[in-house]
């Protein structure tokens, strides 16, 4: 087929904005080890081969990417640093530098990975058995199990330590095991994996004693009867990841399929905490994506015989983008350094989680409002970022909720409800 004539005026050229940049003005990634840069660069020509080219047509249909997910399991990037036998560790700072360049090719695939590694594996690894253990990791990390995490409920979901769910300890032909009812909402990979870990409060059976009311976790297979996974549809943000609505009504599992080490809530927050520093860098992945995006276009783009760059609102722009930006990887780098160290705190996390998303969203601002109308379209990158960082904003704990944690460390003083 011909290609069509350009008519000067009338055609509009097309950009190029998906070079990374390697944007590290303050130099605060610089103490990266070979090891980590080789991980970091895996990511990235992951992204620029695998995920640039076809995510657009996945995010605006609402699909996931199955393909992808099992081309990043056969390349070892399920695992969101997560540490499984007969896989190489990932350092911390490693683990960070790889989260941020799979948020910077899209946030739905980097949300699989932070499902599947970073809460599911992570979750078992943690606190399952050795036979557990034994069972999910390797073909979790291989992407031949794909694992859902399922905390939040319809009603709660900052305070998800109030969650409603319940498991009853049941015997069923011989087989004894737990009986769990409940609803959750939100749950990547929820009605497309294989397996969910669902966080319940152990009850007591029609006024038995056999219930501490405390919060465990369970290991609960998809297909298991009375679990129902409906995805959530009409999203306008990680369009290409399924979010469901899970319904357990008289669902059995098997004693075995109980996690021993999550005995109370303060081990879903062991979880949790984990991966909180991870949001914090997906949160720089987009903030980079967007000010490559800006940076980029600025540099192409033509109004009133000369380009963007060439104007100086548009540099002003430009270097607010990137002070912001560097704040935000002083930030990660140096709490990467205390999560190495073994000292980093729960308020200290917090803060990243804070700080990052909250900068991210301003970056993301300002580069679609530089690129005009075109900053609305998905070819021109910016606008699945925006959206997307949306979402990021608010999941593994809203501003607001960050806010109290960090608040109450200040203070000393709790003004949780």
């Amino acid at each position: 087929m011909p290609t069509p004539p350009v008519t000067p005026g009338v055609t509009e050229p097309s950009y190029d904005l998906t070079t990374p940049l390697d944007v590290d003005y303050a130099g605060a990634f610089a103490h990266a080890t070979a090891e980590d840069r080789a991980h970091q660069q895996l990511v990235r020509q992951f992204v620029q081969d695998e995920v640039l080219p076809v995510i657009d047509d996945h995010w605006e249909r609402a699909e996931v990417p199955l393909d992808l997910v099992k081309r990043m399991g056969e390349v070892d990037l399920l695992r969101d640093g997560v540490d499984v036998e007969n896989h190489p560790r990932v350092s911390v700072l490693g683990a960070g530098l790889a989260a941020m360049e799979m948020s910077r090719g899209d946030g739905s695939v980097a949300t699989i990975c932070g499902v599947q590694g970073g809460l599911a594996l992570r979750s078992i690894q943690m606190l399952g058995s050795d036979e557990q253990r034994a069972r999910y990791a390797e073909p979790m990390a291989r992407g031949e199990i794909l694992g859902a995490f399922a905390l939040t409920e319809p009603t709660h979901g900052s305070d998800s330590v109030s969650l409603e769910t319940t498991a009853r300890r049941a015997t069923r032909d011989g087989v004894d095991g737990y009986v769990l009812d409940g609803e959750k909402k939100w749950i990547g990979n929820g009605s497309s994996g294989d397996i969910t870990v669902v966080w319940a409060r152990l009850v007591s059976n029609d006024g038995a004693d056999d219930g501490d009311g405390q919060v465990h976790g369970f290991v609960v297979p998809q297909d298991t009867p009375g679990y129902t996974g409906t995805t959530i549809t009409g999203k306008v943000s990680l369009r290409a990841i399924w979010q469901a609505h899970v319904v357990l009504d008289d669902v059995f599992v098997p004693a075995d399929h109980a996690l021993p080490g999550a005995r109370s809530f303060k081990d879903t927050g062991r979880v949790l905490a984990a991966t909180r520093l991870g949001v914090a860098w997906a949160a720089v992945g987009h903030a980079v994506a967007c000010y490559e995006t800006a940076v980029a276009y600025a540099r192409q783009r033509v109004q009133f015989g000369r380009p963007l760059a060439a104007n100086q609102m548009v540099q002003e722009r430009l270097t607010s983008m990137l002070s912001t930006l560097t704040q935000l990887q002083l930030t990660v780098a140096a709490m990467t350094r205390l999560e190495e160290a073994g000292t980093l705190s729960g308020p200290q996390a917090s803060l990243a989680k804070y700080t990052c998303t909250r900068g991210a969203r301003q970056i993301a601002s300002v580069a679609r409002d530089m690129l005009g109308g075109n900053g609305i379209l998905l070819q021109h990158r910016v606008a699945r970022h925006f959206a997307d960082i949306e979402a990021l904003h608010t999941y593994e704990g809203t501003e607001s909720v960050q806010a109290l944690i960090v608040g109450r460390d200040i203070t000393g003083v709790s003004a949780f409800a």
